[in-house]
Parts: C-alpha cells; structure tokens; sequence
C-alpha cells in the first residue's frame, strides 16, 4: 500500500515505513496527480481535500492531524466512502498555555490583575473548556457561549453571544470553522459585532483567521473601539494583512496548538487511526524520545510577590510568547518556514517548580496547571 504524508507531520518518519510506502511531501504541494495509486493520505490544514484533489483518486484514508477540519469536503468524503479522521483535542493544552502567556502578559503590561477582570469564551469544547480551567485558576470571572452545547444541556452553564459583548473585558475565540448554517462562524466577528460591545475589550483569536472579519477589526482597532487583539490565525494564511499585523498588541504565525507535545498527540493519533482502519500490526503507538526543554526545573523564590506574578514566572518559563511575536513582526514573509521550522515547546507537565515561601494555596494552583512540585 502507498501512503502520502505532509512532510512537516512530526515523529513520522520511520513508524509507517515497514507497512508502506510512505511518500512525504509538503502539504500544499499534494496534488491530484500524486494520489491516484495512494491508499492513505495523512495531513495537515493546508492540504484542501476536495472533489478537486480527490475525484479520481484510490484514496481510502485521510488523517488530519489537526483538530480542525474544515479543510476536508467531509460530504464529499463520506459520499465516497473515504474515510476521514481529526485529532480532536490533541493540541488543548497547548492553546492553553499560549492563553495563558498571552493573558499574564497582557496583565504586566497593562498593569491590571486578572483576578479583576472578566473573560468571555466563545466556544467551549476541548481547548474552550482548558481555558476555562486557567481562567479559574487566574481567579478570573468566566463567561461561556456555545451555542451547540447549550441546546444538549441547557442554559445553566451558558451565557448569550450578546452578554459576552456587554459584558467581557477580554474575549477569546475557540469555534471550528463554520460556512453556513445554524451555527456559522465565518465572519462571526465582524463590524456590528465591535459596535456591539458593552467594554473596550481585547479580542484574542486563536481558533481560525475566518471567524474575523479583517476589514472590520483593522477598522475596530483604529477607531478605539477594542482596546487591542491577539491573533495567531489570519485570513489568506499565510499571506496575511500587513496593516493589521502592524496594529496587533501580539501577533504569531498560527502556532498557538504548536507544542512539542500536541503535535506528538496528534501524530499519534492520525496514525494509530490509520492503522486499525488498514489493519496494520501498529497498536497504540506514541512517539518515543520527545525532546526535553533546556531545563525542566523551575526555580521561583515566591516571597514578596502574589499569586498571578508567580504564576506568570512560571509559565513564561516554559513559554515566552513575545519571542514569537517578534519574530513574525520581523519577517511575516517568513509565516510559513516559522510553522514548518517551529521549535520544541513543551507544556506544563514537562516541568518540576522548585518553590521557596509559598503557600499551600499556591502550590495547589501550580498543580492544577500541570506542573510537578519538587517537594512531592
């Protein structure tokens, strides 16, 4: 059987290759001519798979190892019997660390506590609900809008689309990206919406470059009416709008979900998919060798300073944020190469804090993160 992957899945090369021949590619270059004699596809967001690459073609299987999807015709798929698979979940705590650095370091910055203010979240499934969890634990006040979720359980737990506007401080997108129906996303944020709003708040979108309207936030952030954006996803990746890349408080080149760990989980997950669906004898598989950061011990004398600088300390550590964003502010022709080239980050559970002076209350905080506590 004969496999095309996108040459920038990481861990794969080498755990297919006894069963297969695996041929890698980048992912925007697959093509249809490249498929017609190709079992499995495993990819990537930027490989479209519709009747235009597939029709024709003997796929069978397409992995995304993402957890997005809407770059998969599913309809069509499913009415062809192709079999299509996401990794969903895969990279929730790695968008949660990137919440979590964006928003201690908005804090800093702008000189609030976080503990003072309100955050909204619009969509909460498996990345929504980790920021959730963070915001508790930052001692924010939490807004939650998800439509879907609300008709399955009901109105206790949710708020209006229309509350979170009044209402939010900071507002942070977490939807899949929706076209049409119901439950559209596309250019959910848009014109009306930044006339709407209750507060001057920040908007942080780390979902997909659709859901906003870029025409309308360039508009929003020069009449005042956000107090400022933190986007990684953007319209036309990756030639992305240069004016409002020069108007962001924090701009990065799609790589919120890029942990070192999330892209193992989801790599694992595409190929273990895979392989029960062509019945290969590969059960289970997790990379091995994940790459450890510089140094996964964090020391943090906790004395004279509170809760969210430790906390903020702790999680800059093993994310500094700002390095991103000045790389893309330096050179945004370069988007693509700094997805492709991206280099380990590793979450929170990777790292063991060495604390002196610090309550038990504190401790627990670290814990609920992910952290390890050397006096464990």
């Amino acid at each position: 059987m004969k496999i095309i992957a996108d040459d920038k899945i990481p861990f794969l090369r080498g755990v297919l290759e006894p069963f297969a021949d695996v041929v890698y590619m980048p992912g925007s270059k697959i093509s249809r001519a490249d498929l017609t004699d190709t079992d499995g596809l495993l990819i990537r967001t930027r490989t479209r798979c519709n009747e235009a690459l597939l029709h024709g073609t003997s796929v069978k299987f397409i992995g995304t190892a993402t957890i997005g999807y809407d770059h998969i015709d599913t309809g069509y798929c499913d009415a062809r019997n192709i079999k299509w698979i996401n990794a969903p979940g895969c990279n929730s705590s790695s968008v949660q660390q990137y919440i979590a650095a964006a928003l201690l370091k908005l804090s800093v910055d702008e000189g609030f506590k976080l503990k003072n203010k309100t955050l909204g979240i619009i969509g909460v499934g498996n990345v929504g609900s980790k920021v959730e969890k963070i915001a508790g634990i930052l001692g924010m006040k939490v807004l939650l809008n998800d439509p879907p979720r609300e008709r399955k359980e009901g109105s206790d737990k949710f708020v209006s689309f229309e509350k979170i506007l009044r209402e939010s401080d900071i507002i942070t997108l977490h939807v899949p990206l929706n076209r049409s129906g119901d439950d559209k996303t596309y250019h959910l944020i848009s014109g009306e919406v930044f006339r709407s709003m209750g507060k001057k708040a920040w908007l942080i979108n780390s979902s997909r470059g659709e859901v906003v309207d870029t025409e309308s936030i360039k508009i929003a952030l020069k009449n005042g009416l956000l107090a400022g954006a933190i986007l990684d996803v953007w319209e036309n990746e990756p030639d992305i709008d240069r004016e409002l890349l020069s108007a962001t408080y924090i701009s990065t080149p799609h790589i919120a979900g890029y942990s070192t760990d999330g892209k193992a989980k989801g790599t694992s997950m595409v190929v273990n998919s895979l392989c029960r669906f062509f019945k290969l004898p590969l059960t289970d598989w997790y990379p091995e060798n994940i790459p450890h950061p510089g140094n996964k011990e964090i020391e943090i004398d906790c004395s004279a300073k509170s809760d969210e600088e430790i906390v903020g300390e702790a999680v800059k550590v093993t994310y500094d944020i700002a390095s991103d964003h000045f790389k893309l502010r330096q050179s945004p022709d370069t988007f693509e190469k700094q997805r492709g080239d991206y280099g380990i980050r590793r979450e929170f559970q990777s790292y063991r804090i060495v604390t002196g002076y610090c309550s038990r209350e504190l401790n627990e905080k670290l814990i609920r993160l992910g952290f390890s506590l050397a006096s464990e």
